[in-house]
């Protein structure tokens, strides 16, 4: 990570930067006829060179703020536009309808004759801001960017383990904090080279949504971090190294601080044939992988002529009732309705959805009358939940439940349980719940002062005797507070407890459905459904993947969804299902 000093010259560039910009801007403009750039209706009238003077600023100014707004993680024109329509927006409300009038020696006025009269001045300060836009894009892709391995020594090492919600969200704010006055070297460490969205995760495996839509580069959410994209082979705590495994070359990162934040992994509980039969919903690769094999399945009941076979292949089951498998059994139901148009062999009334749960009660994580409501949803649109049903075993053509029954299926989605990533096993450090590791109120790993953890792979108090909960919001959160307690103890501080509240949970039931609880309020039906996209579209990282979303999901509402297979895995071979999506055939699980 570079020095805050860095901060003030790019800032500068970026500014001079984004002022050249908007004179380009202008100037092309000019040269294309906007006859309002060159002779302003102030300027003109009154040949003030007051107003001449603010018009010249006129082309200065949006390009300059644009610059200012600007960062290092920003890429591509989209965003720099944006912000060029809304301060044309607000230079024509400031210069148009307020300064421009005092100038003349007339009061500002606001009725809708003068905002009618002014509209070719507002559609002028809206081009010129695109247009300053535009070249501010072109003019900043040729700035020097500084350098993420320019860091100083001396500088105490942070290293970050793990690319999840709580590893960038440390990193961030070890950005931030770098900007003002703390000084670090932090270098990250990740298998993926992306920050993966996991509340969309089920949307990707039923095809309403693009993979890399809710997928952000790691380098560009992290611009000033050295990034390693590579996977930690081992931690030697007493020498305080880490070692990793990257491209082919192993590579030793000292550290000062080590912040553990490496997430979960699957776990089948020992139970026997689901590490080779079943199909976990962690990752991208999951998610397609799923996506591919629910399609393979339709395509061979198609041609399949022995009913028996063909119930087995329509069957789709999903082990675990919280989120995840909620979300994944619904969202499978809308693949198969959307796509059994396309199978013509396949009536609409075969396939068949269990969810499978070991509870009396699904989505424990809500209050229990949204989730009565969430139930009678379920089972409205044709989902058969077994609740208290423990799961014994899987086999190649069925689910073995408790007590022997088998549930003949061609998918199994396990969403039943999770543990701390392998990588913590060699760790001699105390154990929480689930093999996770405990940590004290300010997020250090018991034992150690330069060791902490955050979330799936922690077990983080909740200061009531409880642990906080392994979601998206609480991750977040715990990644910066440990960068605030990292600066806070190389600075000599006490760190203060960690306490955080739920804000809310949301989950989708399909079928534009849903339910949420915000703030102890509780919603249902297509509000609660609206509700979880608007508010997990804001928290997308970036205004690029927010776009592409929408897109799709505006997409999704008219069109049905794409049955396109270009990968090997899930695709039918010399008339039967591939080796790596046939029911029962072994997958790798790359959670």
């Amino acid at each position: 990570m570079t020095e805050a000093g860095s901060r003030g010259p790019a800032l500068l560039a970026r500014v001079l930067a984004g002022a050249l910009a908007g004179l380009a801007g202008a100037g092309a403009l000019t040269l294309i006829g906007a006859p309002q750039l060159s002779s302003p209706s102030a300027a003109a009238e009154s040949a003030d060179t007051t107003a001449t003077a603010l018009w010249l600023l006129l082309s200065l100014v949006p390009g300059a703020m644009i610059g200012a707004l600007a960062s290092e993680r920003s890429a591509g024109p989209a965003v720099p536009v944006a912000r060029g329509l809304l301060i044309g927006l607000l230079w024509w409300i400031v210069w148009f309808l307020s300064v421009a009038p005092l100038l003349r020696g007339e009061a500002p006025t606001w009725d809708a004759a003068t905002v009618a009269a002014g509209f070719p001045e507002l559609i002028a300060d809206l081009l010129q801001g695109a247009a300053a836009g535009l070249f501010f894009a072109a003019i900043a892709e040729r700035l020097p960017r500084a350098s993420a391995h320019a860091a100083p020594a001396g500088l105490p090492r942070v290293v970050v383990l793990g690319g999840g919600f709580a590893g960038i969200a440390a990193v961030q704010r070890l950005e931030r904090l770098a900007r003002r006055k703390a000084r670090f070297d932090v270098t990250l460490i990740s298998d993926e080279n992306y920050l993966l969205f996991t509340p969309m995760l089920a949307e990707v495996a039923a095809g309403s949504l693009e993979s890399r839509h809710i997928s952000a580069p790691v380098r560009t959410a992290c611009p000033r971090t050295r990034f390693v994209h590579g996977r930690a082979r081992s931690i030697d705590l007493e020498r305080r190294a880490v070692q990793v495994g990257a491209r082919g070359r192993r590579l030793e990162l000292p550290f000062d601080h080590l912040v553990l934040a490496v997430g979960s992994e699957p776990t089948y509980h020992g139970l026997p044939g689901l590490a080779e039969h079943a199909l976990p919903l962690k990752t991208l690769k999951n998610a397609l992988t799923i996506r591919g094999h629910v399609l393979a399945c339709l395509d061979q009941a198609d041609l399949e002529p022995d009913p028996a076979r063909r119930r087995q292949l329509l069957t789709f089951c999903a082990v675990g009732a919280g989120f995840a498998g909620v979300e994944a059994i619904a969202e499978l139901r809308d693949l198969v309705s959307s796509v059994l148009r396309f199978f013509p062999a396949v009536g609409r009334a075969e396939p068949c959805f269990v969810l499978v749960h070991s509870r009396e009660r699904i989505l424990p994580e809500l209050s229990e009358p949204l989730a009565a409501y969430a139930l009678t949803k379920l089972r409205e649109r044709g989902i058969e939940c077994r609740l208290g049903v423990r799961v014994a075993a899987a086999r190649a053509d069925a689910l073995v439940l408790a007590g022997g029954e088998e549930l003949p299926c061609g998918t199994i989605v396990w969403t039943a349980g999770n543990r701390p990533g392998e990588l913590l096993d060699q760790l001699e450090l105390e154990r929480g719940r689930g093999g996770t590791l405990a940590v004290d109120e300010s997020l250090r790993v018991l034992g150690r002062s330069d060791v902490w953890a955050a979330g799936d792979c922690a077990a983080v108090p909740d200061g009531d005797g409880g642990l906080q909960p392994p979601t998206a919001q609480h991750a977040v959160r715990e990644g910066r507070a440990i960068a605030d307690g990292i600066a806070a103890t190389l600075a000599g501080l006490d760190v203060p407890p960690f306490r955080f509240r739920s804000l809310g949970a949301l989950t989708p039931l399909g079928h534009r459905s849903g339910v949420a609880e915000i703030r102890g309020r509780c919603f249902s039906g297509a509000l609660a459904w609206a509700l979880w996209r608007c508010i997990y579209l804001a928290k997308l990282p970036g205004l690029e993947k927010r776009t592409r979303v929408a897109l799709d999901w505006l997409l999704d509402l008219v069109f049905p969804r794409d049955i396109v297979l270009a990968e090997q895995v899930g695709s039918p071979a010399d008339g039967r299902l591939a080796p790596e999506s046939a029911p029962g055939a072994p997958r790798e699980n790359s959670g």
